[in-house]
């Protein structure tokens, strides 16, 4: 018994021999220094055209022809669709016939007022006739105009029965087909002109208060770079009741056109910039839904590996802010460190 105890002493000795003897392992490592960082979050925004047109008819009706597809560049005037004007065109005939009947009863009006001022003035008729005669003449006018104001209008309404682009601009989607009954209240296409995009933002009414005129936002690509950079230029004063958020815009210069009306997109607002230390992501191991890094720490006359807990803030880049488990001046292992182990003697390279 006492030669195995020998040698497993001597076992335990040689084991702890070579860990000492071990080489250290060169390792990329960065010194962790605070440096001014952005306090920032995302949110998701709906881009709006600033010089979007919503086209809806002025008349109730059914499309009878439509001239455009979606996609088609247009011209101020240029004929968008037709409704069925043929209940408007019977009124607008109708109301001619009136004005013919009223222009008819004119002319009579005024052979009577002449005759009778011939007559009156030969002293045949009294003066009454004569004050009959004119106020006949003066309603029959009256008349021919209101008729005349009821054929321009209903002339003036015939033109609604074809809608037409207000302004220049693209054609959008055309949610209504041939044969569909509209009313005012529809809505027919857009028209959008290229150039400056609003972004709508609806930020949390508990962060609204950090809300101010001038900051700072970016608008995020698919790959998740900045694609624009802009900045809040309106805030609602009210709260959207539904969904218990502020909403604040924000221009988009929208060079080249890459961005679309209505198209949703990830943006950042940056709140503000205070000093932090950050870690790169590939330093970062989750364990057990636990954030770790390694810490390159002084061991005698060399460093070895030391695991630390993280609390982590924001995604910023390719690096997350440390809020807690990582002090000023320590040397962050960035590099080999799924090779590494506790106490793992390293050789840190910045």
């Amino acid at each position: 018994m006492g030669v195995a105890l020998a040698l497993a002493g001597c076992g335990k000795n040689g084991g702890a021999a070579a860990k000492g003897n071990m080489p250290a392992m060169p390792v990329p490592v960065q010194t962790a220094q605070p440096h001014a960082v952005n306090i920032a979050t995302e949110y998701l925004a709906a881009l709006k055209s600033r010089n979007s047109t919503s086209i809806s008819p002025q008349v109730d009706g059914q499309i009878t022809q439509i001239f455009v597809k979606s996609g088609d560049v247009v011209k101020a005037g240029t004929p968008l669709m037709q409704i069925d004007p043929a209940k408007q065109q019977a009124t607008a005939g109708s109301q001619e016939a009136t004005r013919a009947a009223r222009e008819a009863n004119l002319r009579l009006a005024q052979d009577d007022l002449a005759r009778t001022r011939q007559l009156f003035a030969a002293g045949v008729v009294a003066k009454q006739a004569l004050d009959q005669a004119q106020s006949r003449h003066d309603a029959a006018l009256a008349e021919l105009k209101a008729a005349e104001a009821q054929v321009a209008q209903q002339h003036v309404e015939l033109k609604y029965y074809r809608v037409t682009a207000p302004t220049s601009g693209m054609v959008g989607d055309i949610p209504v087909r041939v044969g569909d009954r509209v009313t005012p209240a529809t809505v027919l296409t857009t028209v959008n002109q290229p150039g400056t995009l609003e972004a709508y933002i609806e930020v949390p009414v508990e962060r609204s208060k950090d809300l101010a005129l001038g900051k700072k936002v970016e608008i995020l690509g698919a790959d998740g770079k900045v694609a624009a950079q802009s900045s809040i230029t309106f805030i609602s004063p009210e709260v959207n009741q539904t969904t218990q958020t502020v909403l604040a815009k924000a221009s988009i210069g929208n060079e080249g056109n890459a961005m679309r009306t209505d198209q949703l997109v990830r943006v950042r607002v940056i709140w503000g910039s205070q000093p932090a230390i950050t870690i790169p992501v590939l330093a970062v191991s989750r364990i057990s839904g636990q954030t770790f890094a390694f810490i390159a720490e002084p061991a005698g006359n060399g460093f070895v590996a030391k695991q630390r807990k993280l609390t982590l803030g924001e995604l910023i880049g390719n690096e997350y802010v440390v809020l807690s488990g990582i002090n000023p001046g320590e040397k962050i292992i960035t590099g080999s460190t799924q090779m590494l182990g506790e106490g793992s003697p390293v050789q840190p390279q910045s």
